[in-house]
Formats: C-alpha cells, sequence, structure tokens
C-alpha cells in the first residue's frame, strides 16, 4: 500500500513537470573545507546578447510572478486543491531553477536570498518538499529527485563561483542527505516520502543527472557505483537514431523501460544531463538541429518518431539552447533562443511584458519562464 501511494505521488510529478530521495537526518554544518567540485564554468554574467531580455524575464518573473514563498506554478490562482500543483502553489522545481540562474549570473545576493527561501520552505528531514500550497499552509511529504539534484549542484556551484565554503559545506551535507533517502542498492529513485519513509519503483530517466551524481559527497566505491548503474540506464535507454530521443522512465522489478509517449522536455532535459557531463549522442544533437532549423521541434512523439502534436513551447526552445550551450555548439544554441524568444511577450502594454506567457488567458508558467531565464545565462563559449 505505501509502495502504491508513492508511486501514484512519482506519476503526479510527471503531470507537474509537464503543467509547467540513512533515514537519520545530520544537522546541517557549518562552513567547513569541503572536497573539491569541478562544476561547469559559470558567467559572470548573462551573454550580452541577451542580458535585456534577461533583465526582462527576471523583472516579469520577481514583480508579477513571485510571492512571499517562491515563484508561482501559474500567473492565475486557484484554490490550490488539485493533485498537480496549479496557481500560485510554489514547486522545488521553480526554486532549484532560480538556484541555478542565479549562479550562472553570478548574482551572489539573489543567490543567498533563494537559498534562505528554499530552507525555509521546503526543506524537511528527507530533502525538499516537492511541493508548497501557501493557501493550505500544506508542505507536501515527498521529495523530487531532479529538483534536489538541481539545488544541490547550484550550491556546489556557488561554493566554488562565490568562493564560499558554507556553500560547499552545505552541499555535501545535502548530497549525503539525498544518497541515504533516494538511492537504495546502489540505483537512484525518483521519490522519497518523508512520511513513509520508502521510495517509488522507478527512475525517470530525465531526473538523472550524471554531473552531480559524479560529485556527490560519498565514498568512491559508492559513488562509483551509482554511476555505473545510472549511466546504464540512462544511456540504455536510446530509442534509435531515426529517431534519437530517450525512454521516459526505466521500472526496477520488471528491469524494462516504459514510456507511453515520448515528451519532448524530458527528452531534452536527459540529453542534456548527458551533454553536461561529455556523454551526448551526436545524433540527437543532429535531429535537435534540424528540427530547431524548421521550427518543428514538437511536445509529444510516438516511439518511431512521429509527431503526436504541434504543440511548441519556450520550455522545448530553451533546453535546446542549453543543449547547444553545453555542446559547444553556437549555432544550436542561437537558433534556438531564436525560436524561444518568438514566445516572448513584446507589447509593453501587456500584463506579461518580458515574460512568457498568454496573452488572451492571461496564463504564464513558472516552468517556461524560469527555463528560458536559465537559458539566458548560457553561452556556447562559456561551457
Amino acid at each position: 500500500m505505501d509502495r502504491g501511494r508513492s508511486t501514484i505521488l512519482a506519476c503526479l510529478l510527471f503531470l507537474a513537470i509537464l503543467a509547467a530521495c540513512s533515514n537519520q537526518a545530520e544537522p546541517v554544518p557549518s562552513a567547513s573545507p569541503a572536497a573539491s567540485y569541478a562544476p561547469s564554468p559559470s558567467p559572470a554574467g548573462p551573454p550580452a546578447g541577451n542580458a535585456a531580455e534577461m533583465q526582462e524575464l527576471y523583472r516579469f518573473i520577481s514583480k508579477k510572478l513571485t510571492g512571499p514563498y517562491g515563484v508561482y506554478t501559474n500567473l492565475l490562482e486557484t484554490d490550490q486543491s488539485a493533485e498537480v500543483a496549479t496557481g500560485h502553489e510554489i514547486l522545488s522545481e521553480s526554486a532549484s531553477l532560480m538556484m541555478q540562474s542565479a549562479v550562472r549570473s553570478g548574482d551572489t545576493a539573489r543567490f543567498a536570498k533563494e537559498w534562505t527561501l528554499v530552507k525555509q520552505v521546503f526543506a524537511m528531514e528527507g530533502g525538499f518538499s516537492y511541493r508548497y500550497s501557501p493557501k493550505l499552509e500544506k508542505q507536501y511529504t515527498v521529495n523530487a529527485a531532479v529538483d534536489d539534484l538541481r539545488m544541490i549542484g547550484a550550491l556546489y556551484e556557488a561554493g566554488e563561483a562565490f568562493e564560499n565554503p558554507e556553500y560547499k559545506a552545505e552541499a555535501e551535507y545535502y548530497s549525503r542527505n539525498f544518497y541515504n533517502n533516494n538511492v537504495k542498492d546502489g540505483y537512484m529513485f525518483d521519490i522519497y516520502d518523508n512520511y513513509y519513509h520508502n521510495n517509488n519503483g522507478f527512475i525517470t530517466l530525465c531526473y538523472i543527472n550524471l554531473n552531480v551524481l559524479r560529485n556527490l559527497s560519498i565514498s568512491s566505491e559508492s559513488k562509483g557505483i551509482l554511476l555505473h548503474n545510472m549511466s546504464e540506464i540512462i544511456e540504455g535507454g536510446y530509442l534509435s537514431d531515426a529517431f534519437p530521443f530517450y525512454e521516459t522512465r526505466f521500472d526496477y522489478a520488471s528491469g524494462a523501460y516504459k514510456s507511453e509517449r515520448i515528451h519532448t522536455v524530458e527528452s531534452l532535459l536527459s540529453i542534456l544531463n548527458l551533454a553536461e557531463a561529455g556523454r551526448q549522442n551526436p545524433e540527437s544533437l543532429r535531429f535537435i538541429k534540424e528540427q530547431v532549423a524548421a521550427g518543428t521541434l514538437y511536445g509529444q512523439y510516438t516511439r518511431d518518431g512521429q509527431p503526436a502534436n504541434d504543440i511548441r513551447s519556450t520550455a522545448i526552445y530553451a533546453l535546446a539552447a542549453m543543449i547547444g550551450a553545453a555542446a559547444g555548439d553556437d549555432a544550436l544554441y542561437t537558433d534556438s533562443i531564436a525560436r524561444m524568444n518568438e514566445f516572448r511577450i513584446t507589447d509593453p502594454a501587456s500584463p506579461l511584458y518580458g515574460g512568457f506567457g498568454d496573452m488572451k488567458t492571461g496564463q504564464a508558467y513558472s516552468y517556461d519562464n524560469l527555463m528560458a531565464l536559465l537559458a539566458y545565462s548560457y553561452s556556447p563559449n562559456n561551457e
């Protein structure tokens, strides 16, 4: 019964992403010497060509899309009672993206503010809650490995970029906490339920951030086993050279991959994780470049590569840009940013000015806007 509850919660986390893991905790340490970390180089600020757009977008996010607990899931409010996050609920996903954006932009004050807020809103014994409802005053009891790893990686990078040993020490603490809860027998799981103290039964491939996993503050033996296992799983999920995207999840009980549809955001996240670890497949880059050039990188595909819809989104092209930057492909980065900017609201009279949203409905989603903000902070020359 507990496993079933966790599996349901894990599936709800998928929906949340598309709409837009020793159980004994140890005290957070004060500043202390930490292991050396070699993050991806971070620029001192946004690339010059993106500075104006990034400034306008950040202004929209901070002034319109943010409340006292963080970035809203959607600009339009709801009663916050749905199974997935809506309205002015706050996601650890959003907080982790804000942390990444701040450190990549070299903004020490903004990073410190974001990290302080994360600990106040999301910190729990088993990691970070994936969701908080201000209206219900409810912190959900499960984490999302993808977001915890993003926060841990941002802490390591901030420790290096800002020469702050406290961030390094906190990254070490939370990385051990993550390993103790979200890793079992050398395999990583999507979620850890802080109430039932268990995990779900599978791993979503786009959660496997190899660049952060290889820097967890655990023993070399444990790290080697974990990296071997998770590398095999993510790379084994490659579909084909004809359609060079990736499976959605790997089920541990059956030992099989499962994908009802291939969601582009998830496959692009997997490709980005591989690219940032220097392990991208050239065929994936070729396919993405072709689709970006044609403006036909759609939201869903069948397993044989046929478009399942004609939906394009800000986040899709933002991810394509980040992949270009991580792979050192200037043209892919530039072309993807141009495609992404087609969705920008440029009417100064619009309440969504500077952001990404739907002027007809007034909706603006955190994921689209934050992925765009992060994409602006990348540059091929800095990767």
